[in-house]
């Protein structure tokens, strides 16, 4: 099995050409947005025969340092669906943060590739056409995401579930009052009390809209209605996600919070191989606990459910708007408790865009980040 990696120098990247070279898979390609040093490091490590970069300036750069090697450095959306579908890989890992994600993982879907997906966004702003893309050209999706990945391991050789039980953290704030979540700095909410993630997702983590995405994707990828999908809060990280069949009972997936593990299995599946994860030891284990997501002071996971309903982009919409918020709080421009206002008042003004085609969805999306940039200038 040889392997292409889009988005190798973030946190689900780095951490996939471990598991790649602990299991002695070829790489064929790599790419990211602008960490041209990383991606050199990486090239050098790995040889493949492409390495790709968003940005042309950097690319520029990379491919004097990669000059005396024989990868051939590319750059642009065009290159990244060029190695997306290109026929030595015959897996494709989409760890792309944000919207730049939803081209290539279609390309590769098309392509009839293994997609083991890990940018949520490309299910949230665009799942019923890229699963209406796997199912036309025969491609396997198979999710990275720890939670899902324990869905799809509950689901294999079941029947069709009577509920998904989708497992959050809870966050690093799931005790303090409204008041307190109103002076949350950013150097708080990216410190997560159990998995080492990128400052996106992290601070997704912290207002729930993680766990929000995380419903939508679950929709999609296991093609069930939102309201058969339960939130619930599991602070210990070491129930990924559960199921509950017709009968009462109850399949779950328990691990250590390491993403080197799911990554490894979206990748091998159905082999399973020993890992370079820690193992999880029962007897070392804290007391499980599970609780109901309080929604009045995290309402981004409500928010989310809502945009789960709509048949239109309000998903879309939703996502893009997030992502314009959260780098407004990174950046002290907005406080952790308007990122959900921020959201809705971008909802709000941009209600049913449509999102039938990809031209559509990626329409909504600039619609949605132009609205939210306004709204923060405003707020300014």
């Amino acid at each position: 099995m040889a392997l292409t990696v889009l988005g190798s120098t973030g946190s689900i990247g780095r951490q996939a050409l471990e598991v790649a070279e602990d299991l002695g898979l070829p790489v064929c390609a790599l790419a990211a947005g602008r960490s041209g040093e990383l991606l050199e490091a990486q090239a050098r490590r790995f040889r493949p025969k492409y390495a790709v970069l968003g940005d042309e300036t950097a690319a520029k750069a990379l491919r004097i340092a990669l000059a005396d090697t024989e990868t051939k450095v590319l750059s642009g959306p065009e290159a990244l669906g060029e190695i997306a579908r290109m026929p030595e890989a015959d897996t494709v890992l989409g760890a792309m943060s944000g919207a730049a994600g939803l081209r290539p993982a279609l390309a590769a879907a098309e392509a009839g590739k293994r997609l083991a997906l890990a940018n949520k966004e490309t299910l949230v702003c665009a799942g019923r056409i890229l699963l209406a893309a796997v199912d036309r050209c025969g491609a396997e999706l198979i999710p990275v995401d720890s939670e899902h990945s324990a869905i799809f391991q509950c689901l294999n050789g079941n029947p069709e579930p009577k509920r998904i039980l989708l497992t959050a953290s809870g966050g690093p704030f799931r005790d303090l009052s409204a008041e307190e979540l109103e002076r949350v700095t950013p150097a708080q909410a990216l410190k997560h009390p159990n998995w080492s993630m990128g400052p996106k997702v992290t601070i997704d983590s912290a207002t729930l809209m993680n766990k929000g995405l995380e419903l939508i994707e679950a929709m999609h990828l296991f093609r069930v209605p939102p309201e058969k999908i339960r939130v619930l809060v599991h602070p210990q990280s070491i129930v990924h996600s559960a199921v509950e069949f017709a009968d009462g009972a109850v399949i779950a997936q328990l691990g250590s919070p390491d993403m080197r593990l799911p990554i490894q299995l979206a990748l091998t599946w159905p082999e399973r191989l020993p890992s370079i994860a820690a193992p999880l030891d029962l007897t070392q284990a804290p007391p499980l606990t599970f609780l109901e997501p309080d929604t009045d002071r995290f309402p981004c996971l409500a928010i989310a459910r809502e945009a789960a309903a709509s048949e239109k982009a309000d998903c879309a919409v939703m996502n893009a708007a997030n992502e314009v918020a959260v780098a407004a709080f990174l950046g002290n421009k907005l406080s952790f408790t308007g990122i959900p206002a921020l959201v809705r008042r971008v909802m709000d003004a941009l209600p049913g865009l449509p999102g039938d085609s990809l031209e559509a969805v990626e329409a909504a999306d600039h619609e949605a980040r132009r609205c939210a940039e306004a709204c923060l200038s405003s707020i300014s």
